[in-house]
């Protein structure tokens, strides 16, 4: 054996060659997660007067095996932003403790500043983009809500490319095509938000909540709800979806032997 510290446990090279690194296949391009494993779908929020509320069930899906029916995707920062994630769950629990460095950091400053959920979700923003352009990308959708610098309501959302947009009402995953139209339905573009009460956006999240544990097959029955305001956040973690029931399917036509 070759008993020089750099290579120790390694064959002597003047006897038996020298040593084939490919095996350790550290001579390749770096490579990286080309698709998430564990996944959350949809979350979704809503403009209200005073605040903004935001759902999202408690399923990780591996693949699709609904494989853990506990995992919280709205995380608090700072008492005053919420922040929705859908995507990928190692890659949420890496923001997270990105999230709770910067509240740490924040809070042992001197300057008497704080951040808030506009700040936020530009820094969240510029970090997918650069892991993003780093061909290594968080494979996250979120949904920022909370307040901006002039204390008015404050709801966007960041992808894994970057991409930022605005909106009274948004959501991700399945969300965006089965809670949208519903949250268009009742919260027209017209309407202003000052005319929706916060009753009225959690009556709204706990509809679209139902729906998509209906169509969405990634999708849970327990989900938690989290409502932003001027008072502060109220978190409400193991909601649960009351007379769900599939009897309504019997009247759809295609539904087992019914044809007509």
């Amino acid at each position: 054996m070759n008993h020089f510290p750099q290579a120790w446990g390694r064959p002597r090279d003047d006897v038996y060659g020298v040593y084939d690194h490919t095996y350790l296949k550290t001579t390749g391009p770096k490579a990286h997660t080309l698709s998430p494993a564990v996944t959350g779908t949809s979350v979704v929020a809503v403009k209200f007067n005073g605040g903004v509320a935001m759902a999202a069930d408690n399923l990780a899906s591996y693949g699709s095996l609904a494989r853990f029916t506990d995992v919280k995707r709205i995380r608090v920062f700072d008492e005053s932003t919420i922040i929705g994630f859908g995507g990928d769950i190692s890659d949420m629990q890496y923001i997270d403790r990105l999230l709770n460095a910067i509240d740490i950091r924040e809070n042992y400053s001197s300057n008497g500043n704080t951040l808030n959920a506009k700040n936020i979700h530009t820094y969240l923003s510029k970090v997918f983009y650069k892991r993003r352009s780093e061909m290594d990308p968080l494979w996250n959708h979120i949904l920022v809500a909370g307040f901006d610098g002039d204390g008015k309501p404050f709801l966007s959302s960041a992808d894994l490319l970057g991409t930022t947009y605005s909106a009274p009402h948004l959501a991700t995953g399945f969300g965006a095509h089965l809670a949208i139209p519903i949250l268009r339905r009742l919260f027209p573009e017209e309407m202003p938000i000052e005319d929706i009460s916060k009753e009225q956006a959690i009556a709204a999240l706990r509809d679209c909540m139902k729906v998509l544990f209906y169509r969405d097959a990634r999708s849970l029955d327990q989900y938690t709800l989290a409502v932003v305001t001027k008072d502060g956040i109220e978190l409400k973690e193991n909601e649960k979806l009351e007379n769900q029931s599939w009897a309504f399917a019997e009247t759809i036509k295609g539904y087992g032997t019914q044809v007509n």
